[in-house]
């Protein structure tokens, strides 16, 4: 790392972060040719001021939480975004010890990438009972498309009833869609005389980014939270690309005898071990392709074909990612569920007679059974 004198310039004027040159996606980050401008301001502070348009960052957890640690201190409207496609691996665990008494408002982002047809109000339903579920106290759940714009508005009007003159901290993990919203509010509401009107300035505070709004509060955007038991954060960049849809998912469904496997291309693998013939429905990004073999045959074929037919990822990519480990599962009787792979998407069962599964997955990833969302 460019080291530079020990002065007041080693950290940025616009959100207080240590300045750096290693790491793009870090707080602080500064091209080490930008180092002798004065004042000197990290990229994210810099494409604020002059873009209008605030960059991703990411801490770990550890640091993630020292950050949260302060907010139950302040009188604050908290925004959590979440990822309705991969809702558990994104959700901040324990975020109500943290806040304290603050009231929490849950935005649901992506909700673009669902099948179309698909009831808003059920997922609503679906997501205040996870909510409750995970100990989360909401004042409100916001369904919304930043990417899109569907719903922004609603995002909008439930900040301006729910703020009342505090600030806004803004939360959430990493590729949860988190600055393409905030990008939206500076972008939609940086030259309106509303009371959500924003300054393209940043203010200064520890490894956040101050928006400051026009009655002397401010949209706190924090970096996000780098959660390793999600398979995107584990995946090469390369794959990345196929993990995460762009466009709303079509969902496959395949008809299942019991010892039936089906391989998600070599980044997990679905074993029907036991139960009465029944359909899965897979909600994935379309760009990975589906195998389905006997699961006697499950082991051989992973071995000749993973990182070929079995892509992604390559072979040489496979080499870069953690073993597979095996998650044992029953699917309750009587009712839809869902087997959830964190980062990958989900598999519903549609049947309701029960059934006993293994899903594998590189381990570290969250796996578990849970009611259907769809």
């Amino acid at each position: 790392m460019t080291e530079r004198p020990n002065r007041h310039a080693d950290i940025c004027t616009g959100c207080g972060a240590r300045l750096q040159t290693e790491s793009a996606d870090k707080p602080g980050y500064v091209p080490a040719a930008a180092l002798d401008r004065e004042p000197v301001i990290c990229q994210r502070c810099f494409r604020i001021r002059h873009y209008n348009e605030a960059a991703s960052v990411a801490v770990d957890q550890d640091d993630f939480l020292r950050l949260l640690a302060g907010i139950a201190q302040t009188d604050s409207l908290v925004v959590h975004i979440v990822d309705l496609f991969d809702f558990e691996g994104s959700l901040i665990s324990g975020l109500q010890r943290f806040v304290g008494a603050n009231p929490v408002l849950l935005v649901v982002n992506k909700v673009d990438l669902l099948p179309k047809g698909t009831n808003l109000n059920r997922l609503r339903n679906w997501v205040q009972q996870q909510a409750k579920q995970q100990g989360l106290r909401i004042v409100d759940v916001i369904m919304c498309s930043a990417m899109r714009g569907i719903g922004f508005e609603r995002v909008v009007q439930a900040l301006e009833q729910h703020r009342r003159h505090r600030d806004v901290y803004v939360v959430g993990a990493t590729n949860v869609g988190k600055s393409t919203l905030i990008n939206r509010l500076i972008r939609d509401y940086s030259d309106l005389d509303s009371e959500l009107t924003v300054s393209r300035y940043p203010g200064t505070t520890l490894d956040a980014i101050r928006i400051p709004l026009d009655d002397g509060k401010a949209v706190i955007d924090t970096p996000g939270i780098v959660y390793p038991n999600r398979l995107t954060e584990l995946v090469p960049r390369r794959v990345l690309q196929a993990l995460l849809p762009e466009k709303p998912i079509k969902p496959l469904v395949y008809q299942l005898n019991e010892r039936q496997t089906l391989f998600i291309g070599a980044l997990a693998r679905f074993d029907f071990v036991q139960g009465e013939r029944q359909s899965f429905t897979l909600y994935l990004s379309n760009a990975l392709k589906v195998h389905r073999t006997k699961l006697e045959r499950a082991d051989e074929l992973y071995a000749e074909h993973a990182g070929e037919m079995l892509a992604p990822p390559s072979k040489a990519e496979l080499e870069e990612m953690p073993a597979w480990t095996r998650h044992s599962l029953q699917a309750p009787k009587g009712k839809k569920s869902d087997v959830f792979i964190s980062g990958l998407g989900w598999i519903q069962v549609n049947g309701t007679s029960g059934a006993k599964l293994d899903v594998y997955a590189p381990k570290g990833v969250k796996v578990l059974i849970r009611d259907a969302l769809i």
